[in-house]
């Protein structure tokens, strides 16, 4: 089971270098395997309005929300334990809630992400899960 950060979904929506592997990704992994943050529907949605892409968002959350893709979030309490994460991986928010979601649900990250490289959990990219997907 995946949690997948904003950057694999805003690398297609966006049609950026590595979106024919993110596609591929999508296209090989079944949808209720995948889950996604409150917080990633929100930062897609900023990032799709800032450049006036209001169609693209309202198809993601048609093509990829209804149809599958389930959205985590933290309670209050849970948000008051993200300091002690940061602190101790040195994470942004935004790194820190998805951590922070991937932990509580014991989820496997797929970012393109680095950061989540210095964290216990690690991380995956696409392409690595399809490798394994195909072993």
């Amino acid at each position: 089971m995946y949690l997948v950060d904003t950057n694999i979904f805003l690398e297609a929506l966006l049609r950026q270098e590595r979106a024919g592997e993110v596609e591929s990704f999508f296209q090989s992994i079944d949808l209720d395997t995948i889950f996604m943050t409150d917080f990633s529907v929100y930062s897609i949605g900023i990032a799709l309005f800032r450049v006036k892409n209001f169609t693209i968002f309202t198809r993601f959350v048609e093509d990829m929300i209804v149809d599958g893709i389930s959205i985590l979030s933290l309670t209050p309490e849970d948000l008051k334990t993200l300091n002690q994460t940061t602190q101790k991986f040195n994470l942004d928010f935004d790194d820190v809630y998805q951590y922070a979601v991937a932990e509580k649900y014991d989820l496997q990250i797929v970012s393109f992400d680095k950061d989540f490289d210095l964290t216990e959990r690690g991380r995956k990219e696409p392409i690595d899960v399809l490798k394994g997907a195909s072993n």
